[in-house]
């Protein structure tokens, strides 16, 4: 245990400012973003007079917007050869429509900002985690990747608690809590600006001119591709979290309390996402993915069968550990993987086809939970996340090197940086 607190912190000095400030800036937007979006729905229909129809179809065309936009930007930054433009360009655009949230006087208007806003995390998502790659050393990858997403977690947390404690403070006074939520939101801005200097493109790097063209798909070779259909199989076992809080309030836990399932969820994540990261670059990256496969599992098995509250506590934790123990890792090993001139366009189509799957993955979840009950929705999600176990150790064995040290054998030579 010393040994690995001494590692750690050896990691946590070997990490570059850079990373340390894409962090912060993510946990900055995050607790701006979940200010607002904790209220959201509770605002639109008891105080604009929205349905749930039209809340419903709001957050779904948000994601859909976020998920599809990606794959654009991504593409964008490996043709320019550059990130930083990009990120900050996203992080502005969702920095502006926070202060529509407290003006608004429609529904109209926020479902405008609400899309904007999704088109700005669209725009930056890509672009940063190819800058992250871009940025990290190649042997602390896994630790810089599962650093960002700690951050990024803490404000997943921090901004719902402030929104209840803002909210208590102001007797409820909606318009407040969004206002202060557009200051982190600017902050998160400015220290991108000041803080993420781009490292200079590579001498002799490729250049990229039709990143979505067949051919240049075709360059992200098989490593990659494998990557993405693995973790699009695990996404489908990855429902939404609406799911644990239906869970948890089906057994009994009060409905002023409901909002403490994601901070537990967020709180267990944010713990193991650099420690888990930290490991994988210490052991195949692989192994680690399967630990996280078998986390989720035994948290399915817990949530269908919990007992009592206590019993949903363990599978909210579980299932937050599982998030710490694979988010971070995929996205490393998309870093791993694909060629430097194309990490852009890799992290578009990663998140693409991850979003799609959690957009199919809701739609099953809540189709079982309706049809046989909660129960066989969570054996569901246990059962896909068994056959992306297959699926795993299917690759493991057809590409040994894959996850080991940052490289992945394609064809005898090695891609990736």
């Amino acid at each position: 245990m010393e040994q690995f607190k001494e590692t750690n912190a050896v990691r946590l000095k070997t990490i570059p400012a850079g990373i340390w400030a894409l962090g912060f800036v993510s946990l900055l937007m995050d607790v701006s973003s979940e200010m607002i979006h904790a209220l959201l729905p509770i605002y639109l229909v008891t105080v604009m007079g929205a349905s749930m129809v039209t809340v419903g179809t709001i957050e779904g065309i948000a994601e859909a917007t976020a998920a599809i936009t990606k794959v654009f930007s991504g593409a964008l930054s490996d043709w320019l050869g550059k990130r930083k433009l990009l990120a900050v360009a996203g992080y502005g655009l969702a920095a502006l429509t926070k202060p529509v949230f407290p003006l608004a006087s429609s529904v109209g208007w926020l479902v405008a900002a609400r899309f904007v806003d999704r088109v700005g995390k669209g725009i930056r998502g890509a672009p940063r985690d190819a800058l992250i790659a871009d940025i990290a050393p190649a042997h602390a990858r896994g630790a810089s990747f599962g650093l960002r997403q700690a951050l990024d977690t803490v404000g997943a947390f921090v901004g719902p608690l402030l929104a209840i404690g803002l909210m208590w403070l102001t007797a409820n006074q909606f318009r407040t809590v969004f206002w202060a939520a557009v200051v982190p939101g600017l902050l998160a801005v400015a220290l991108l600006v000041a803080a993420v200097h781009e490292p200079a493109r590579p001498a002799g790097l490729r250049e990229v001119r039709a990143p979505l063209s067949l051919p240049e798909l075709r360059r992200l070779g098989s490593p990659f591709w494998l990557v993405v259909c693995v973790a699009t199989v695990f996404t489908l076992a990855r429902f939404s979290e609406a799911f644990l809080i239906l869970r948890a309030q089906g057994m009994g836990l009060p409905i002023v309390l409901v909002p403490m399932v994601l901070v537990v969820m967020n709180v267990v994540y944010s713990l193991a996402a650099y420690p888990a990261g930290v490991l994988s670059d210490r052991v195949n990256r692989l192994t680690m993915l399967i630990l996280g496969f078998l986390i989720l599992i035994a948290a399915d098995i817990v949530l269908a069968f919990p007992g009592n509250l206590a019993g949903v506590a363990l599978g909210v934790a579980l299932w937050g550990l599982h998030l710490g123990f694979t988010q971070g890792l995929l996205s490393t090993l998309v870093a791993d993987t694909a060629p430097p001139e194309l990490r852009g366009t890799a992290f578009g189509m990663f998140n693409l086809s991850g979003g799609l799957a959690l957009l199919a993955a809701s739609l099953l979840a809540g189709a079982l939970w309706d049809l046989f009950g909660p129960r066989m929705t969570f054996l569901a999600g246990a059962g896909f996340t068994a056959l992306a176990l297959l699926g795993l150790g299917l690759v493991r064995w057809l590409m040994p090197t894959l996850g080991r040290n940052g490289k992945a054998e394609q064809g005898g030579a090695v891609s990736g940086s």
